[in-house]
């Protein structure tokens, strides 16, 4: 005997009997995987089938798993496949084993006119919830702004000035090189096109409309979202999962009013001036390119420049942009009180915060360019 798994056949009349022998263990995986994978084949042929382990001298959780599979398969016409001869030492890890539930067969549905129905339905009752969970936090944020501005000893300053610096100061860096680079390329591009007309000096036109009313507000706000939004989800979608936003409201202290508020006054106060930064960075961008590709003279740039805008467009971007951050800090702090028990939940909720706040950013910009058609601005 060299201690080789072996699972032999005996028939005893209507009986098939199935003696294993040997170290059902993970080291011969390959060699049991075939011997059970062939006496599955015998389900059905026989009204009783019965799994001998007696000889089985050495036994781990794969092998017992390998017996209890095939103590399943056999198992057909509310005639149950025995297992016989185990011993003592072994008993309790087959039960263990047996606890295991199998997982269903799932089969797939096939796809009907009421499914599809029935799918866009919830979608459309997952998008009323998500603006339902909005509207309640925008409530519970000037509920407790209200509560701050009855009561200034509740306001918490440092814990404001701390998010202020790492969604603002911290921000600036990447916010004016990505802006830098993409006020050169909108310049870059105008300027090709316009050559063509002999019209080169339009390209400075375009570019600070884009920047202030546009492009500059709208660019900062996606990277706010992605950069500050992610943050503030994960930060309190790993609180929630830690308990201790449960653990505030144990003290006495509202959630809502300490961890909220403050990230979402830092966030109104951060973008207006990233978004004044980003839209210097771009105009600097565009005209050192006008000047290096296009040959506009720094001089010639500034005075198109002057009587290309007014302060309107400067005011119109600048009344976007505390928008937007309000909408980027609830639907991220939305998001995060969302997460679950679990790592995958988080990433989840995150991933969504940064999707729906770029989302509504987006519908946000289209709502402020036909409101300021409207009234001439």
């Amino acid at each position: 005997m060299n201690g080789d798994p072996t699972l032999e056949r005996i028939a005893r009349g209507n009986a098939l009997a199935l003696c294993a022998a040997g170290s059902w263990t993970a080291r011969f995986a390959p060699m049991l995987e075939r011997m059970v994978a062939d006496a599955e084949k015998l389900s059905g042929t026989r009204p009783n089938i019965f799994i001998d382990v007696s000889q089985v001298s050495k036994l781990d959780t794969f092998g017992a798993w390998l017996i209890e599979r095939l103590r399943r398969s056999l198992t057909h016409g509310g005639v149950e496949a025995q297992i016989a001869g185990l011993s003592d030492n072994y008993s309790s890890l087959v039960d263990e084993v047996r606890r295991v539930k199998a997982e269903p067969v799932v089969e797939t549905e096939r796809v009907t006119i009421t499914g599809m129905l029935e799918q866009i339905g919830r979608a459309v009752a997952g998008i009323g919830g998500t603006l339902i969970g909005l509207i309640d936090m925008l409530g519970a944020v000037l509920s407790a702004t209200a509560h701050v501005i009855i009561r200034p000893r509740g306001f918490r300053l440092t814990s404001t000035i701390h998010h202020l610096e790492q969604v603002c100061w911290r921000a600036v860096p990447i916010v004016v090189l990505i802006t830098f680079l993409i006020g050169c390329i909108i310049s870059q591009q105008g300027i090709f096109h316009f050559r063509k007309f002999g019209a080169d000096i339009f390209v400075v036109d375009m570019l600070g409309v884009l920047v202030l009313r546009e492009i500059g507000v709208l660019l900062v706000a996606i990277m706010v979202a992605g950069r500050s939004g992610s943050a503030y989800t994960a930060e309190l979608g790993s609180m929630k999962m830690r308990e201790e936003i449960d653990a505030l409201r144990t003290m006495g202290f509202d959630p809502i009013e300490v961890l909220i508020l403050p990230r979402m006054l830092a966030l109104v106060l951060a973008l207006p001036i990233l978004a004044f930064l980003g839209a210097m960075a771009a105009l600097y961008g565009g005209g050192l390119v006008a000047w290096l590709y296009g040959g506009v003279e720094p001089e010639a740039f500034l005075l198109r420049l002057r009587d290309a805008i007014s302060i309107d467009h400067f005011v119109v971007g600048l009344i976007k942009a505390p928008v937007m951050a309000a909408v980027i800090g609830i639907v991220a702090c939305v998001e995060g009180l969302a997460v679950q028990g679990s790592a995958e939940s988080l990433g989840q909720h995150t991933t969504s915060s940064v999707v729906k706040g770029i989302f509504f950013v987006i519908v946000m910009d289209g709502v402020f360019a036909i409101f300021f058609a409207s009234i001439g601005m």
